[in-house]
């Protein structure tokens, strides 16, 4: 069964729709390790919202922290400290979608990054890519650090208004395949999700 892990070039480029889509495409279930702020409407009881099969399982996460910040810092505020081998994968026998916390470099502690957790979890990579000034920065700067560290990336998603020149640059200058292209919407919805199922590529 598949792992795939949802990161993202920055903070909210749509981690959490993506997962949505893929969890709905796949059947698979889904699981947010680390949840930073937020409480009353986590990213897990956002996309329980917008799933419409009832195969998707919705694991617990594995840490909670009250304030919206950085997971290291926020595990600070609260008196505790992320510890990455107390992250277990649940157990489970479909297809998993593992959604992040803003990007790859982002602090879990003092000496790990988000792209440890991912190489932990031995799990491949969906990158979710947002277009404005410095994007491609950003998605050239987060794909090189993942192919450095050796890890298998399955593909590119760009999320919201689109920019040709700027995607098939990124497209041409790293090599990877272009998953899907979502388009910007006002409202979020399960039938939103659903038709964008069928032109993802996973």
């Amino acid at each position: 069964m598949r792992k795939i892990f949802v990161t993202g070039i920055g903070t909210d480029v749509g981690k959490t729709i993506i997962s949505a889509i893929i969890a709905e495409k796949l059947k698979a279930d889904y699981w947010k390790p680390i949840q930073a702020g937020n409480l009353n409407d986590t990213d897990t009881k956002r996309i329980k919202r917008l799933i419409s099969n009832e195969k998707t399982v919705f694991h617990p996460e594995s840490y909670c922290f009250s304030k919206a910040i950085s997971p290291h810092a926020a595990a600070h505020s609260d008196g505790m400290k992320i510890n990455l081998s107390k992250i277990k994968l649940p157990v489970t026998k479909k297809h998993l979608v593992i959604e992040g916390a803003g990007g790859l470099m982002v602090p879990l502690n003092q000496k790990s990054l988000i792209i440890d957790l991912i190489s932990n979890l031995k799990a491949e990579v969906v990158l979710v890519a947002k277009n404005y000034l410095g994007s491609i920065n950003h998605t050239l700067l987060s794909i090189d650090i993942l192919q450095t560290r050796g890890m298998n990336i399955t593909g590119i998603v760009f999320n919201g208004l689109s920019n040709d020149e700027s995607e098939n640059f990124i497209l041409k200058y790293s090599g990877l395949k272009c998953l899907a292209r979502i388009k910007h919407a006002p409202k979020i919805t399960p039938e939103f999700i659903v038709r964008n199922t069928s032109n993802f590529i996973i």
